[in-house]
C-alpha cells in the first residue's frame, strides 16, 4: 500500500499543473490570435515605429542656427541597413521640418500638414503600393510628428504588436497562475470528498461482518461504476463464503452420525487395548467435528453485544475444568485484581475461548505444575484473560503458527489444531487480539479485548 502511494501521482497536483498548462496555452493562443488580427487591420509600419523612435531620439538635433537637423547616428545607420527603402519626414508643432530618404510622390504633398496630424495610417492611394504612417514621437529635444515608410513587414508588425501587449498578458498570467494553483486543489478536494469517505468506509469492511456495502450517493458520476463494481465483488465473495460455511457446517453435522455409530459399535467390543485405542481415535474425531462446528459458528457470531462479566466467565471456566486439570496432574488457580469486569461480548464464545486455553495448557503443560488463569482490566477500557502453565514451552519458530487452523507443534499430539485458531477468531470478533509468551519453561497466552 505504501509503495503504491509513493508511485502514484497526486490527483490534485496533476490537475493543477495540467490546468495551468492549458490556461497558459489558451491565453497564449488568444494573444497570438489577437496579434494576428491586429496585424491584418493595422498598418504594416507598426514594426518600424519602435525602432524609428529609438533612432530619432539619437539622430534629431539642432544646428548652430537652432534649426532642426537629422544627424547620421549609429542607430539610424543600423536602422537604414535593415530597411534600405527607409524614408521619413519630421515636423515640429511649430512647423519646422526635416526629411530623410525619398518621400514617395503620392505623399509629398502631405508633408506640409504633418505637424497638424498626431496619428495616421495612410495606404491604398491610387498609383502606389507604398504605406505611410504618421506618429507622435517624444524626444529629449521635444515633441515631433513623423511621417514615415519603407520596408513594411507584416512579421515585424506582428512582433511589435506582441511586444506592446505584454502589459496585458503578463499581469494576467502573474495573477491567474497562482490563482489556479490555489483554487484547483480546493475544487478537486471538494469533488473527491465523497471518494475519501468511500475509501475510509472500505478500509473498515471486515470479512466476518457480512452485508457491508459502499454508498454510491455523493460521489462523482465517473467513480460510481467503480463503487458499484466493488459492491458486486463483495456480494459475490459473500455468496461464496456462505457456500463454504454451509459446506463445513453440513459436513461437520454429517460426521456426527457415523461417529456415534462407530462409538456404539466399539462400545460393544470386548475390553482390551484395541478397543481403548479405537475409542480414543473416535473421541478425537468427534472433538474435531465439534471444533469445526464451533469454528464456523463463531465465524458467524451474532451475539457480540450482550453484557458479560469477564471475571465470572474465567471463574466458572476454572471451576468446570479443575477436575480435569487435577486428574492430569496439575494444580490450577484463579486470580483477578477486580471483583467484576463487565463489557459487551458473546456469552457463548468468550467462555469457549478461555476453556480452549485451559484445555491447551492441560494437553501441553507436561502433566505437572501450576496452571494460572487470571483476569485484569485493560488500559484501553476492555479486559484481559491470561492463561499460564509451567510446561516445556513452545519453540520460537512455532509461536505464530500455533494460531493457524490445523497446525500442531507435535504431529502426534491429541488435538486437531483448531483450539488456538478458534481463540484467535473469537478475539478478532470482539475487536481484540491474542499474544503468546513462551520460554524454555512455561507458556502464557493472553487475550486482549478492546
Amino acid at each position: 500500500m505504501r509503495e503504491a502511494t509513493k508511485s502514484n501521482l497526486s490527483l490534485w497536483w496533476t490537475l493543477s499543473w495540467q490546468l495551468c498548462i492549458v490556461f497558459v496555452a489558451v491565453v497564449a493562443t488568444v494573444i497570438i490570435g489577437l496579434c494576428i488580427y491586429a496585424t491584418s487591420i493595422l498598418s504594416p509600419n507598426e514594426g518600424m515605429q519602435v525602432q524609428l523612435t529609438a533612432a530619432l531620439e539619437e539622430a534629431l538635433t539642432r544646428d548652430s542656427q537652432g534649426r532642426i537637423a537629422i544627424a547620421d547616428s549609429p542607430r539610424l545607420r543600423s536602422f537604414k541597413a535593415e530597411n534600405n527603402r527607409l524614408w521619413f519626414f519630421v515636423a515640429t508643432p511649430s512647423g519646422e521640418t526635416a526629411s530623410y530618404g525619398v518621400i514617395p510622390a503620392p505623399y509629398a504633398d502631405l508633408a506640409g500638414y504633418v505637424y497638424l496630424i498626431k496619428d495616421a495610417d495612410i495606404r491604398g492611394a491610387s498609383g502606389t503600393t507604398e504605406v505611410a504612417s504618421i506618429d507622435r514621437v517624444d524626444t529629449a529635444e521635444g515633441e515631433y510628428r513623423v511621417m514615415y515608410g519603407g520596408n513594411a513587414s507584416r512579421s515585424s508588425a506582428f512582433l511589435a504588436i506582441l511586444g506592446k501587449t505584454y502589459l496585458i498578458y503578463t499581469p494576467l498570467l502573474a495573477i491567474a497562475l497562482p490563482g489556479v494553483f490555489l483554487t484547483i486543489p480546493r475544487v478537486v478536494a471538494r469533488a473527491l470528498a465523497g471518494v475519501k469517505d468511500i475509501a475510509s468506509k472500505a478500509s473498515e469492511i471486515e470479512p466476518r461482518r457480512q452485508g457491508a456495502r459502499l454508498p454510491v450517493d455523493g460521489i462523482p458520476t465517473e467513480i460510481a461504476p467503480l463503487v458499484i463494481a466493488f459492491n458486486g465483488t463483495l456480494e459475490r465473495l459473500e455468496n461464496e463464503f456462505k457456500k463454504r460455511q454451509r459446506f463445513l457446517l453440513d459436513a461437520a453435522h454429517e460426521l456426527r452420525t457415523p461417529i456415534a455409530i462407530m462409538q456404539t459399535r466399539i462400545d460393544g467390543m470386548p475390553d482390551g487395548r484395541e478397543r481403548q485405542r479405537l475409542l480414543d481415535d473416535v473421541a478425537r474425531l468427534a472433538e474435531t467435528a465439534e471444533q469445526l462446528l464451533d469454528f464456523e459458528r463463531n465465524d458467524q457470531a451474532a451475539d457480540l453485544d450482550e453484557t458479560v462479566d469477564l471475571v465470572e466467565i474465567a471463574r466458572m471456566t476454572v471451576a468446570d475444568l479443575a477436575p480435569l486439570a487435577i486428574a492430569a496432574g496439575y494444580q490450577i488457580s484463579f486470580q483477578s485484581d477486580v471483583e467484576g469486569l463487565k463489557r459487551r461480548g458473546s456469552p457463548s464464545a468468550l467462555p469457549q475461548a478461555v476453556s480452549n486455553l485451559v484445555r491447551n495448557a492441560i494437553d501441553h503443560g507436561g502433566n505437572g505444575g501450576m496452571i494460572t488463569v487470571s483476569v485484569s482490566g485493560s488500559p484501553f477500557g476492555g479486559g484481559r484473560f491470561s492463561v499460564a502453565d509451567e510446561g516445556p514451552g513452545i519453540p520460537a519458530e512455532h509461536r505464530e503458527l500455533v494460531f493457524e487452523p490445523f497446525y500442531r507443534v507435535t504431529p502426534k499430539s491429541k488435538g486437531a489444531g483448531l483450539g488456538l485458531s478458534l481463540v484467535k477468531q473469537i478475539a478478532a470478533n470482539h475487536g481484540g487480539e491474542v499474544s503468546i509468551e513462551s520460554g524454555a519453561v512455561g507458556t502464557r497466552v493472553v487475550i486482549e479485548l478492546a
